[in-house]
């Protein structure tokens, strides 16, 4: 395997934690610390396009593919909407007061997970929540959808994962996954397994058709997991970590491929904080160096 970067993209003023692609190829959408909403395109590092400018730090932004808005999670001030293509807010919700860690969306629902243990459940057309899912007093920090199942998995900061009928809301399974808080998790492809990562710095696999056995757990990082993400074609996994690299694996095997970091391939000087695939051979990473990394991987 080759890995090169081919471009960094600056001009965030504080650490970036959150990257989505964007509706066009060879766009990505970026959010952190600054508060700043920036729309890139590949090959064009200078001309960043401000969407955004929030008063508190961004940890998740989502695109609703149906609807083409941007979901803004801001720290302690609920969700902010926008129009990228006009570049203009478009709604606000105030649900929560608490931090917005992660958010995704099945039909017509959307999904957050926040800093005081609740899942907000929210109606996509009105805006509305509809449920709150409080399985624990420790912050949500992650979740995942698995359509296969109808279920939703929720990493915590209790070290649990916590698994959600995704129909009637229930809790199905409480798997105790890591010894301290779960950050990352992520299902296969083929939603045969859910991936999960933790502040223990393990990746650990879990069979979805054993009731969430463990497949696999492996010492993968120095320190926290902070993301996990397949490739589109399914083939690679990628982690990045608060040690500073970026990690690609074998999807099949769950053997380690190739170490992206600050000595080998000039990579990040502090934290990985989230990475992204825009396609099979072009990686994202973004980090608390306020910097995203473009990597093509051969």
């Amino acid at each position: 395997m080759i890995v090169t970067k081919i471009d960094t993209f600056g001009g965030h003023r504080d650490g970036v934690y959150a990257l989505t692609p964007g509706t066009d190829p060879g766009t990505f959408f970026s959010a952190g610390g600054d508060g700043l909403v920036v729309r890139w395109q590949l090959g064009k590092p200078d001309q960043g396009e401000l969407l955004a400018k929030l008063p508190a730090s961004v940890y998740s932004v989502t695109l609703q593919s149906d609807t083409g808005l941007l979901w803004i999670g801001q720290n302690y001030d609920g969700i902010h909407l926008i129009d990228p293509a006009r570049k203009e807010a478009v709604g606000s919700l105030n649900i929560t007061t608490s931090a917005i860690f992660a958010l995704d969306f099945y039909k017509n629902d959307a999904f957050v997970a926040l800093g005081d243990g609740v899942v907000a459940v929210i109606d996509t057309e009105s805006r509305a929540v509809r449920r709150h899912l409080k399985a624990s007093d420790q912050a949500a920090r992650c979740l995942a959808i698995n359509p296969v199942e109808r279920e939703l998995a929720v990493g915590y900061s209790d070290n649990s994962v916590r698994i959600f009928d995704l129909q009637t809301l229930d809790l199905r399974h409480v798997v105790p996954a890591h010894t301290n808080s779960v950050f990352a998790l992520t299902y296969s492809p083929d939603y045969r397994y859910l991936l999960t990562g933790s502040r223990d710095a393990h990746l650990k696999v879990w069979d979805v058709e054993k009731g969430y056995a463990l497949h696999q757990d492996i010492v993968a990082h120095l320190f926290t997991i902070n993301r996990i993400a397949y490739s589109p074609d399914g083939r690679l996994i990628a982690t990045g970590s608060m040690d500073k690299s970026v990690k690609l694996w074998d999807a099949d095997t769950f053997r380690l491929l190739k170490v992206v970091d600050r000595a080998r391939h000039a990579g990040h000087g502090t934290s990985v904080n989230s990475v992204c695939w825009l396609d099979n051979q072009t990686l994202l990473s973004a980090s608390d160096d306020r910097t995203i990394s473009v990597w093509n991987v051969q």
